[in-house]
Protein backbone atom coordinates (compact mmCIF):
# COMPACT_ATOMS: atom_id res chain seq x y z
CA UNK A 1 0.00 0.00 0.00
CA UNK A 2 1.49 3.18 -0.85
CA UNK A 3 2.63 5.56 1.95
CA UNK A 4 0.73 8.29 0.87
CA UNK A 5 -2.65 6.55 1.07
CA UNK A 6 -1.61 5.51 4.29
CA UNK A 7 -0.92 9.53 5.52
CA UNK A 8 -4.03 10.49 3.64
CA UNK A 9 -5.93 8.19 5.72
CA UNK A 10 -4.51 9.58 8.76
CA UNK A 11 -5.59 12.70 7.81
CA UNK A 12 -9.03 12.19 7.20
CA UNK A 13 -9.35 10.26 10.28
CA UNK A 14 -8.28 13.42 12.54
CA UNK A 15 -10.60 15.64 10.40
CA UNK A 16 -13.49 13.31 11.22
CA UNK A 17 -15.28 11.68 14.32
CA UNK A 18 -14.09 8.17 13.22
CA UNK A 19 -12.29 6.99 16.04
CA UNK A 20 -11.18 3.55 14.03
CA UNK A 21 -10.32 2.36 9.91
CA UNK A 22 -9.19 -0.73 8.02
CA UNK A 23 -9.15 -0.87 4.68
CA UNK A 24 -7.79 -4.00 2.48
CA UNK A 25 -6.46 -3.76 -1.11
CA UNK A 26 -5.72 -7.18 -2.33
CA UNK A 27 -3.88 -9.02 0.92
CA UNK A 28 -2.55 -5.78 2.00
CA UNK A 29 -4.41 -3.84 5.05
CA UNK A 30 -4.01 -1.21 6.98
CA UNK A 31 -5.71 -0.38 10.50
CA UNK A 32 -5.58 3.08 11.72
CA UNK A 33 -6.68 3.49 15.49
CA UNK A 34 -7.60 6.65 18.09
CA UNK A 35 -7.88 4.52 20.44
CA UNK A 36 -4.81 4.20 22.84
CA UNK A 37 -3.48 0.97 23.71
CA UNK A 38 -4.93 -1.15 26.58
CA UNK A 39 -1.17 -2.12 28.47
CA UNK A 40 -0.82 -0.20 31.80
CA UNK A 41 1.88 2.21 31.25
CA UNK A 42 4.78 1.99 34.19
CA UNK A 43 6.26 5.18 35.44
CA UNK A 44 9.89 5.39 34.88
CA UNK A 45 10.90 7.32 38.31
CA UNK A 46 11.44 5.68 41.68
CA UNK A 47 10.42 1.99 42.56
CA UNK A 48 6.31 1.50 44.20
CA UNK A 49 6.00 -0.07 47.01
CA UNK A 50 2.85 -2.43 47.00
CA UNK A 51 1.21 -4.40 49.71
CA UNK A 52 -1.97 -6.18 49.36
CA UNK A 53 -3.64 -4.37 52.48
CA UNK A 54 -4.57 -1.04 50.69
CA UNK A 55 -6.82 -0.55 47.58
CA UNK A 56 -4.21 1.07 45.83
CA UNK A 57 -2.50 -2.47 44.91
CA UNK A 58 -5.37 -3.71 43.60
CA UNK A 59 -4.29 -4.82 39.91
CA UNK A 60 -7.24 -5.86 37.09
CA UNK A 61 -6.83 -7.52 34.16
CA UNK A 62 -9.81 -8.53 31.86
CA UNK A 63 -8.75 -12.36 31.27
CA UNK A 64 -6.91 -12.83 34.33
CA UNK A 65 -8.11 -15.12 37.15
CA UNK A 66 -9.05 -13.49 40.56
CA UNK A 67 -6.50 -13.16 43.27
CA UNK A 68 -6.59 -15.73 45.96
CA UNK A 69 -8.63 -14.69 49.03
CA UNK A 70 -5.78 -14.08 51.84
CA UNK A 71 -7.95 -12.54 54.33
CA UNK A 72 -7.58 -14.26 57.80
CA UNK A 73 -10.34 -14.35 60.33
CA UNK A 74 -9.96 -11.99 62.92
CA UNK A 75 -10.68 -14.75 65.68
CA UNK A 76 -7.76 -16.61 64.88
CA UNK A 77 -4.84 -13.49 64.34
CA UNK A 78 -1.79 -16.54 64.21
CA UNK A 79 -3.67 -18.21 61.68
CA UNK A 80 -1.03 -18.88 58.39
CA UNK A 81 -1.74 -16.04 55.58
CA UNK A 82 -0.43 -16.18 51.68
CA UNK A 83 1.48 -13.40 50.57
CA UNK A 84 1.09 -13.21 46.95
CA UNK A 85 2.45 -11.18 43.73
CA UNK A 86 0.90 -8.15 43.24
CA UNK A 87 2.50 -8.04 39.50
CA UNK A 88 3.83 -10.19 36.98
CA UNK A 89 7.97 -9.72 37.08
CA UNK A 90 11.09 -11.13 38.20
CA UNK A 91 11.59 -12.18 42.10
CA UNK A 92 14.48 -10.81 44.35
CA UNK A 93 14.93 -12.42 47.79
CA UNK A 94 17.53 -9.41 48.29
CA UNK A 95 18.32 -5.83 46.96
CA UNK A 96 21.58 -6.99 45.34
CA UNK A 97 23.64 -10.78 44.69
CA UNK A 98 26.03 -9.46 46.77
CA UNK A 99 23.30 -8.65 50.52
CA UNK A 100 21.60 -10.94 52.66
CA UNK A 101 17.96 -11.80 51.30
CA UNK A 102 15.19 -9.91 53.16
CA UNK A 103 13.86 -12.43 55.06
CA UNK A 104 14.53 -15.70 55.88
CA UNK A 105 11.84 -18.79 57.08
CA UNK A 106 11.60 -18.02 60.66
CA UNK A 107 12.24 -14.04 60.09
CA UNK A 108 9.51 -11.83 61.92
CA UNK A 109 8.16 -9.48 60.30
CA UNK A 110 6.24 -5.86 60.54
CA UNK A 111 3.59 -4.71 58.70
CA UNK A 112 5.40 -2.28 56.23
CA UNK A 113 8.65 -4.06 56.28
CA UNK A 114 10.27 -4.92 52.47
CA UNK A 115 10.01 -8.92 52.38
CA UNK A 116 11.04 -8.58 48.73
CA UNK A 117 11.22 -7.23 44.99
CA UNK A 118 9.87 -7.64 42.15
CA UNK A 119 11.38 -6.88 38.53
CA UNK A 120 8.60 -5.58 35.96
CA UNK A 121 9.74 -3.44 32.69
CA UNK A 122 12.99 -2.52 34.59
CA UNK A 123 11.80 -1.02 37.66
CA UNK A 124 12.18 -2.47 40.69
CA UNK A 125 9.02 -2.82 43.24
CA UNK A 126 9.76 -2.92 46.64
CA UNK A 127 7.44 -5.45 48.14
CA UNK A 128 6.54 -4.91 52.07
CA UNK A 129 4.88 -7.58 54.54
CA UNK A 130 0.91 -7.09 54.47
CA UNK A 131 0.81 -7.43 58.60
CA UNK A 132 2.87 -8.27 61.30
CA UNK A 133 3.86 -12.00 61.55
CA UNK A 134 6.38 -14.83 61.07
CA UNK A 135 7.86 -15.90 57.37
CA UNK A 136 6.80 -19.58 57.47
CA UNK A 137 8.38 -20.47 53.90
CA UNK A 138 9.97 -19.07 51.22
CA UNK A 139 7.43 -20.46 47.90
CA UNK A 140 9.74 -18.83 45.35
CA UNK A 141 13.71 -19.28 43.99
CA UNK A 142 15.42 -16.23 43.95
CA UNK A 143 16.12 -14.87 40.14
CA UNK A 144 12.73 -17.16 39.22
CA UNK A 145 9.45 -15.28 37.08
CA UNK A 146 6.51 -14.51 38.93
CA UNK A 147 3.13 -14.06 37.64
CA UNK A 148 0.31 -12.35 39.12
CA UNK A 149 -1.48 -13.66 42.31
CA UNK A 150 1.22 -16.30 42.38
CA UNK A 151 2.44 -16.92 46.05
CA UNK A 152 5.60 -16.04 47.15
CA UNK A 153 5.51 -16.26 51.03
CA UNK A 154 3.55 -18.37 53.61
CA UNK A 155 3.43 -16.26 56.79
CA UNK A 156 2.11 -17.22 60.67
Amino acid sequence: MDIRKVKKLIEMLEASDVMEIEIREGEESVRISRYQAAHPVMPSHAPVVYGHSSPTTTVSHENSPPPPDNTTTPANPHSEHVITSPMVGTFYRSASPTTKPFVEEGTQVNEGDTICIIEAMKILNQITAERTGVIKKVLVENGAPVEYGQPLFVML
